[in-house]
């Protein structure tokens, strides 16, 4: 991964709230696990801040909901524990056509994802989020178990349970070569941030032993409120990974406002277990 990095130039020193940090944020070393499930349309296109950010309409009518769990075991901010809820989208005049699920990035290159939740284990990686980008950050507490069957994490706040997602490793292997790309809102203005990546992962269309519980917290009742399907269609989990978080760029301003869930001001618990 040492070629990866070195085009990057960090040492752009930022500083919001108690977070002080140098970008681009380099992600050496990460486990990353994610599916996508179905979701109903309008409730999906209700939360897109601005009319030219289009969901990702699948055949049969409806859109994706992603959840994306992120355990950041080497980066250049430290180690802590992340979790997205994230709707597949296009910026663009006109709606994309209908697709099946699994030809989305290969259809439309370049697509991103609204985050609409992004809760995080530090109150520095919370200020930093929502300082520099607009993401929608708030402390949880998070403990993962990667075990050579499937990865898992359970999320809370102070006792109350969020999700848990587990997610079976098996699937075909695929390179990364596409950035992730993010749409997120800051001061009125929306923030587009193009987050390149490398590595290596295993798709799966299966459900089988893959699985979203979603908990009691009021988090977990606007996930709820999207009308998701009871089993994911698509997992996948990255046998390797590292990325480098750059700032982000404006490309709308005046949009509707994203401000998710914003928790209280406390350290999260960030917890790992390997496990056989």
């Amino acid at each position: 991964m040492t070629e990866f990095f070195s085009s990057t130039q960090p040492g752009q020193k930022v500083s919001h709230g108690n977070a002080e940090f140098e970008l681009p944020i380099l992600y050496f070393r990460d486990d990353l696990f994610l599916m996508f499930l179905i979701g109903n349309y309008a409730k999906v296109k209700a939360m897109m801040p601005s009319p030219r950010l289009h969901p990702i309409s699948i055949l049969g009518g409806k859109a994706l909901v992603g959840i994306a769990a992120f355990n950041y075991i080497d980066t250049s901010i430290g180690p802590y524990g992340e979790i997205g809820v994230v709707l597949p989208a296009v910026y663009s005049d006109k709606p994309p056509t209908p697709i099946l699920p699994g030809l989305m990035e290969a259809k439309y290159p370049g697509f991103g994802t609204l985050v609409m939740h992004l809760p995080v284990t530090k109150t520095v990686a919370r200020d930093a989020g929502r300082g520099q980008w607009g993401y929608t950050k708030f402390v949880a507490d998070m403990k993962f178990v990667n075990t050579p069957e499937y990865h898992q994490v359970e999320m809370g706040e102070e006792g109350t349970n969020i999700l848990t997602m587990r997610v079976a490793k098996k699937g075909m292997f695929r390179r990364e070569k596409k950035p992730l790309v993010t749409y997120s809102v800051l001061n009125g203005k929306l923030i587009m941030t193009t987050i390149p990546q490398k590595g290596t992962y295993r798709m799966s269309f299966s459900s089988k032993g893959s699985f979203l519980k979603l908990g009691d917290h009021e988090v977990s009742k606007t996930i709820r409120e999207l009308g998701l399907s009871a089993k994911p269609i698509i997992t996948r989990y990255y046998v390797e990974r590292s990325g480098i978080l750059p700032a982000g760029q404006v490309i709308e301003t005046d949009v509707a406002p994203v401000d998710g869930y914003f928790g209280k001001d406390r350290e999260g618990k960030h917890e790992t277990f390997y496990t056989d």
